[in-house]
């Protein structure tokens, strides 16, 4: 799905979330504000347990805010049940995680093309090929993931993301279980898919030197979002 460029997909106003527990609350985000552009690439960074992944559940509408809006594609997402929520995600949002997270009994095509079924998108055998192509493995298509290695999985999560055409790219950590120069690749690789499609990329990484080739680096400390320079 491409996205005109100056197109806000992402915004989240004065967003807060908080926790409540056995030894009192927990403030993990406090009157947060991030509007992302479509076609940028946005990297935050922040200590372990600082509320990173936590925003990227919230922008995407994975958790609930406790206070503030975030807005997703021109859409509010409070206004929507969690069906409402799904379906704006649909077509819409790619996300790739540090896990990887494929399915071990299916290949890396079906990894691919099972979402694709599953949401009846049209052409799906088609946008799966393609999506494998892009990220250079059709020789290993039919490979399970136990067969692959963490790089080679990595980008098998990367074509599952984008083989949808999304209008936004949610990467959390992805190269928190590769050495260097594989995350270095990886990195590439998200970059070069963010500019042939389009869509804005929003990363999570604890590696300042990946994040220094985003368009913007955002520091979160105390359940906000500072610009680094």
């Amino acid at each position: 799905m491409s996205v005109p460029m100056a197109q806000t997909v992402s915004k989240a106003i004065g967003l807060g979330k908080h926790l409540n527990g056995p030894a009192g609350g927990l403030t993990i985000l406090e009157q947060l504000d991030l509007e992302v552009q479509a076609g940028e690439a946005v990297a935050i960074l922040g200590a372990s347990g600082s509320g990173k992944s936590t925003l990227l559940g919230l922008l995407a509408g994975l958790d609930e805010a406790t206070k503030g809006e975030v807005w997703l594609c021109g859409q509010r997402i409070g206004d929507l049940d969690e069906d409402g929520r799904a379906e704006l995600r649909s077509g819409r949002v790619g996300f790739v995680f540090q896990n990887f997270q494929l399915l071990p009994t299916l290949t890396a095509r079906e990894n691919i093309l099972l979402p694709l079924e599953l949401t009846g998108t049209p052409g799906a055998a088609r946008r799966a090929a393609d999506a494998l192509e892009r990220v250079g493995l059709t020789a290993r298509a039919d490979h399970y993931p136990r067969q692959l290695s963490g790089g080679e999985q990595q980008r098998v999560a990367i074509a599952r993301a984008c083989a949808p055409r999304p209008a936004v790219l949610f990467a959390d950590e992805p190269t928190g279980n590769l050495d260097q120069v594989t995350g270095k690749q990886i990195v590439d690789l998200l970059l070069d898919l963010r500019h042939d499609t389009g869509a804005a990329l929003v990363m999570v990484t604890h590696d300042p030197r990946l994040a220094e080739r985003c368009d913007r680096r955002l520091q979160m400390d105390g359940g906000r979002l500072e610009p680094l320079a």
